[in-house]
């Protein structure tokens, strides 16, 4: 017998949301099959067998939060995947396709690819299920599939190299006789609907950030017509990704963080992590719910680089390819919903960041200048949120103050950060 640990994913993790089994007790499984989830930093891991075993008993229920390193199961005959944290396996004489993951060299034989024509992702560069699957199906076809229960390993793909597409998929799913329609019973007024376990995870933890996390709020208006004039010669250039307004706030937040570091803090239980750079997580609306990418060393690279990352992480989290690498271990998050026309956003600290900026829509009104004359301004409303057990006040205030003037003197933002004396 033997356990099965809570895994650690990134430097923060401190505990781990359970969401979801896919053996049941006494159940037998093979090496490369999904034996639970767990909810991180709003991405769900999942966590295969590296060898055939049985689940002989489950020890935390779906739906549980428990440290890490807590064994949620007892296995019989079968290793679990070690914790992404924990060092890798020595390659051995057959060399790296060792270090695949049994899934992916299943399906590396099974659609005869070679090892060298995968962009692996896993640690140390192993080729994970996920990264044979982008090379086999289009994002469209593996949602089509999942939609459909559809089988890709069971799918002739008719692109490149056999590539499955979403015509496949629909074609697959043809061939399998649909069930008679069940009558119509007459539509009642209220539905109940069950949440999978991605948005029962996302209450979970927002519950939990809600009542541990004890919130604190301040409010500031930042000019928007230097930064704006600044982004419209930036993009005339065409030079590289386009800068958008929300680039040049992540680039001000990480200037922020590395000019005041007794910010770049989090509390984590019994103690205080400080990081030695500014880390920018962003939330991202996808099909599958919120995400939230991080942007690394904020403060130390380009604006361009900021946007460059950045705009590679969304369309990660678009497509549902995301990694424990994209996530986690950072200390603020920006929230904009500028686009949908809302004013201002009070939002809720994603744990263990200990604050998270809510941006609203630019708005156009008059303020009196130099001489009492009404002028007209645009003007983005910034809420910052703070954990109050490792932020105080008058820091917060003087943080918030910071990345205003860093908008309103956005020349700085394409200058390394002033280090603090």
């Amino acid at each position: 017998m033997s356990d099965l640990v809570m895994p650690k994913f990134g430097l923060t993790m401190t505990e781990g949301l359970l969401t979801e089994w896919h053996v049941a007790p006494g159940a037998a499984f093979r090496a490369g099959d999904m034996l639970f989830t767990v909810e991180t930093e709003k991405v769900a891991n999942e966590i295969e067998a590296e060898a055939d075993g049985t689940l002989a008993e489950i020890l935390v229920q779906a739906g549980d939060t428990v440290p890490v390193g807590t064994p949620v199961a007892r296995l019989a005959g079968g290793v679990a995947a070690p914790p992404p944290m924990a060092a890798a396996p020595a390659e051995t004489a057959s060399g790296k396709d060792t270090l695949d993951s049994p899934a992916a060299r299943k399906l590396m034989a099974e659609h005869g690819l070679a090892r060298e024509a995968v962009d692996a992702t896993g640690r140390d560069g192993r080729v994970m299920k996920e990264d044979v699957l982008r090379l086999i199906a289009t994002p469209l076809a593996r949602r089509l599939a999942e939609a459909g229960g559809v089988d890709l390993s069971r799918v002739e793909g008719s692109g490149p190299r056999g590539r499955i597409k979403a015509r496949d998929v629909e074609a697959a799913a043809q061939a399998v006789p649909a069930p008679p329609p069940a009558p119509s019973p007459a539509l009642p007024e209220v539905t109940e609907i069950v949440p999978d376990a991605t948005r029962r995870a996302t209450a979970a933890r927002v519950s939990a950030a809600k009542r541990d996390i004890p919130h604190f709020y301040l409010t500031h208006e930042a000019d928007m017509v230097a930064l704006a004039r600044l982004r419209a010669e930036l993009n005339a250039e065409g030079h590289g990704q386009k800068i958008s307004v929300t680039h040049m706030l992540i680039r001000a937040l990480g200037l922020a963080l590395e000019e005041m570091p007794q910010m770049n803090r989090i509390w984590a239980g019994d103690r205080i992590l400080a990081f030695g750079r500014a880390d920018i997580g962003m939330v991202a609306e996808t099909p599958d719910g919120l995400r939230i990418p991080v942007v690394r060393d904020a403060g130390g690279t380009s604006l361009d680089a900021v946007a460059a990352q950045a705009g590679a992480l969304a369309e990660r989290a678009r497509t549902g390819r995301l990694t424990p690498a994209d996530v986690g271990d950072g200390v603020i998050s920006i929230s904009n919903v500028g686009m949908f026309g809302v004013s201002s956003l009070t939002p809720i600290i994603n744990p263990p960041n200990a604050m998270i900026l809510g941006v609203g829509a630019e708005r156009s009104l008059f303020r009196p200048d130099a001489d009492g004359a009404p002028a007209l301004r645009r003007e983005l409303t910034l809420t910052l949120a703070c954990d109050h057990r490792i932020i105080d006040g008058a820091d917060a205030a003087r943080f918030l103050s910071a990345v205003v003037a860093l908008l309103e003197t956005p020349l700085r933002l394409l200058r390394p950060a002033r280090k603090p004396a």
